[in-house]
């Protein structure tokens, strides 16, 4: 259904950091970057399919109010090592790591420039 999510940030470098550390934890690697944005796939495909960019407009990045993008984890382990490293890292607890729903395991947070990011495992 989608092709790509992108995420706006104010310092490419600190994000790129944040998100490697996360990102390689669920399998997702750095795949191309430049001066603009860095771009991120699954390890055995390359395909990029999340960027972390600077706009386009020079203008500051904000985050949308009820926007959020969720990362799949294998398993409930690594939800909490995922949110756990997200907050050492400098991002803030949107929601500790826990059942929702009666069923799924889920974890929220927001990155260092406010993006609401959530990581799920099926039960």
């Amino acid at each position: 259904m989608f092709s790509f999510v992108t995420l706006g940030t104010n310092n490419l470098e600190k994000g790129k950091n944040f998100y490697n550390a996360l990102l390689s934890l669920i399998g997702i690697v750095l795949v191309e970057e430049d001066d603009r944005y860095v771009g991120y796939g699954k390890k055995d495909s390359q395909i990029i399919e999340f960027y972390l960019m600077k706009p386009h407009n020079k203008q500051e990045a904000t985050f949308g109010n009820g926007t959020m993008i969720t990362f799949t984890a294998n398993s409930k382990e690594n939800v909490i090592n995922i949110y756990n490293l997200a907050l050492k890292l400098g991002g803030k607890d949107e929601g500790k790591p826990g059942p929702r729903h009666e069923e799924d395991f889920y974890a929220y947070f927001r990155d260092l420039d406010g993006n609401k990011i959530c990581i799920y495992c099926p039960d």
